[in-house]
C-alpha cells in the first residue's frame, strides 16, 4: 500500500478544474502536482487501482483554451478534512510533453520566493 510521498508537490488550492477524458464531465480540482504525478479534489470518492483518462483545461495566453490529455492510476483516495469532498494521489502513466512545462509554470507560480533584504 502506498504510505508516504516520495516527490514533493506544490498545492494548488481549487484552481485548476480536471475532467473525465471520456465524457468531458468535471471530475475534481486540481490539489497539487508533480512531474509524476498529482492529487485531486473531488465531491466524490474515486477508484484506488483504477486507470483514468483525465482532461486539463487551461487558458491560452491569446484567449483560446489549451487542453492535456493525461492517463493516471490513482494510489490512493480517502477523506479530505473538507466535509464532502476527497482527495485522490495518482501516479501518471502517461502525458504530453508539454506537461512538464505546465508542472514548472505551476510551481514557478504558486510559489513563494523569499526576497532579498535591501541594503
Amino acid at each position: 500500500m502506498y504510505k508516504e510521498r516520495r516527490i514533493a508537490r506544490h498545492q494548488l488550492s481549487y484552481c485548476l478544474e480536471v475532467f473525465n477524458g471520456a465524457n468531458g464531465k468535471p471530475i475534481g480540482f486540481l490539489g497539487n502536482v508533480s512531474e509524476n504525478g498529482l492529487m485531486l479534489i473531488s465531491h466524490l470518492p474515486l477508484m484506488i487501482g483504477a486507470e483514468f483518462d483525465l482532461r486539463l483545461k487551461l487558458p491560452a495566453g491569446d484567449g483560446s483554451q489549451q487542453n492535456f490529455l493525461l492517463k493516471a492510476n490513482c494510489l490512493w483516495c480517502h477523506e479530505d478534512v473538507t466535509p464532502q469532498h476527497f482527495d485522490a494521489g495518482f501516479s501518471l502513466q502517461w502525458a504530453p510533453p508539454e506537461y512538464g512545462q505546465l508542472v514548472s509554470a505551476l510551481q514557478q507560480y504558486f510559489s513563494f520566493y523569499e526576497m532579498p533584504a535591501s541594503a
